[in-house]
């Protein structure tokens, strides 16, 4: 039997219970199922099937195939059309499968940029099995964001664009593609991480889910559960090539502002301050006086660059852009191509042990002009250059700041033979200072085509000289 002064603490100890239940946030249970939601929103994701038209390489006529000895058969399928060494090759038709959605009424798709960009025919399948050909609006090579256009006969269901910042490492996704094309096939996971990079680029800050994500899922949306878009499937971590449970999708914050400049201008102008950062581990916070790892170390800045105007320096860490904390490195290339040019920031930098804010006017990066208009190709070499800009040195990790980059190396080129790569970066054709396009051109035209150039190029923070024999 209660004493009477244990009923009133029974009591006290039973309200204060009710009243921390009550006060407690309410726990995100698995929905009983996500029918309703993709019972509402599945009709806006569509399948993307594109047609590419290649050339087979001629295969060389193999010298046992005119041994006197070999069987007839055999001598006969090694000797068909198509085979001989002088066969000029066949045309054939390639096609590939992706997924998209519609972010819009009037036929507007959002993809990726990987499953359109070599298209010379794009066709748009809906669940209802009606098809569309779809031209390309514009495309953004570095986020692998591209929007598409179809002419619907009739007002479409389309996305809500949700906020990516908010999603939390163990929310509940649904993803809905074409995998392997099993057409409007739909899967559910959680975010496994936020802020990934896979290596490939300035502007990846990838969520990670182990929602099953497969080939043919890439341009489809990830869901939150109020039905709103929160990413766009771009890619997997496999070594068989099929979902181990590692996807990884685009934000929508960051695809919002790529699809609303190519839907308004077909390109992509991007924020610029002009600085080389890198990562801050362990160490290098221990070195500066950080508590944590965190923020974009300042390795360099450029001279005239709005970095230099604000008063950043080398040495400082940038912990905060616009009031954005960033935590990581790869977060700050991001925010700022997203900050509209002309537009005053503020950079929060931890220095000599203090925080220290500094105004900026947000400049233009250039490369996206300069892609157009600043490459050259050398056909007989088999080789495409471009200037060397303050983003690719970022992603190289070049500490120069003029200079060609080999963009690309066509296979089985006089370059390729040479081993010239993709990212190396000419500093000297024939004994002469390559430090612009300018100086690559007049190099070039100095050289008869016929001769064979010695190259002097770095690789890996490590010079060596290359010699080019052109194709006779």
């Amino acid at each position: 039997m209660l004493k009477p002064l244990q009923k009133p603490i029974i009591a006290a100890t039973l309200l204060s219970l009710i009243v921390f239940l009550l006060s407690m946030p309410a726990m995100a249970a698995r929905p009983d199922t996500f029918a309703d939601l993709v019972e509402k929103y599945g009709d806006t994701v569509v399948n993307i099937y594109t047609t590419q038209t290649v050339k087979e390489s001629p295969r060389p006529q193999l010298p046992f195939s005119q041994h006197p000895d070999m069987p007839e058969f055999f001598r006969k399928f090694f000797e068909q059309p198509g085979l001989g060494e002088n066969h000029p090759g066949r045309t054939m038709k390639r096609t590939s499968l992706g997924s998209g959605v519609i972010t819009s009424s009037d036929g507007y798709i959002v993809t990726n940029n990987h499953v359109i960009e070599e298209a010379d025919e794009i066709n748009v399948r809906f669940a209802n099995h009606e098809e569309y050909e779809a031209k390309i609006i514009g495309r953004d090579e570095k986020t692998d964001v591209a929007l598409i256009k179809i002419e619907p006969k009739a007002p479409l269901p389309y996305v809500t664009f949700g906020n990516s910042d908010t999603l939390r490492v163990g929310d509940w996704i649904i993803a809905i593609g074409n995998p392997f094309g099993f057409e409007q096939t739909v899967t559910a996971g959680i975010v496994s991480a936020k802020g990934r990079s896979l290596g490939g680029g300035a502007y990846e800050n990838f969520i990670q889910t182990d929602a099953s994500i497969n080939p043919g899922n890439s341009g489809g949306p990830l869901f939150n559960l109020d039905g709103e878009m929160v990413g766009i499937s771009t890619a997997i971590y496999s070594r068989s090539g099929g979902n181990i449970g590692i996807g990884f999708a685009i934000p929508v914050n960051m695809a919002k502002n790529v699809i609303k400049q190519l839907k308004e201008t077909g390109k992509v102008t991007r924020g610029w301050l002009g600085v080389m950062i890198q990562h801050v581990n362990q160490d290098l916070a221990k070195q500066f006086g950080l508590e944590k790892p965190i923020g974009a170390l300042v390795g360099e800045v450029s001279p005239g660059s709005p970095a230099e105007e604000a008063g950043i320096k080398p040495g400082d860490i940038i912990i905060a852009f616009n009031g954005k904390e960033i935590s990581q490195m790869t977060i700050l290339p991001t925010v700022v191509a997203q900050t509209p040019v002309g537009e005053k920031a503020t950079v929060t930098v931890f220095r000599d042990g203090k925080k220290k804010k500094l105004n900026i006017t947000v400049g233009k990066l250039q490369e996206e002009e300069m892609k157009e208009d600043a490459v050259e190709e050398n056909t007989t070499l088999g080789l495409t250059v471009q200037e060397l800009t303050p983003e690719i040195a970022a992603s190289l990790k070049l500490s120069e700041k003029e200079g060609i980059i080999v963009s690309n190396v066509e296979i089985g080129s006089a370059a390729a033979n040479a081993g010239m790569r993709r990212g190396d970066l000419i500093l000297e054709a024939n004994r002469q200072e390559i430090k612009n396009l300018e100086d690559y051109s007049d190099a070039m035209s100095k050289i008869d085509k016929e001769s064979s150039i010695l190259f002097l190029i770095k690789r890996k923070n490590h010079t060596r000289f290359i010699v080019v024999e052109p194709e006779g």
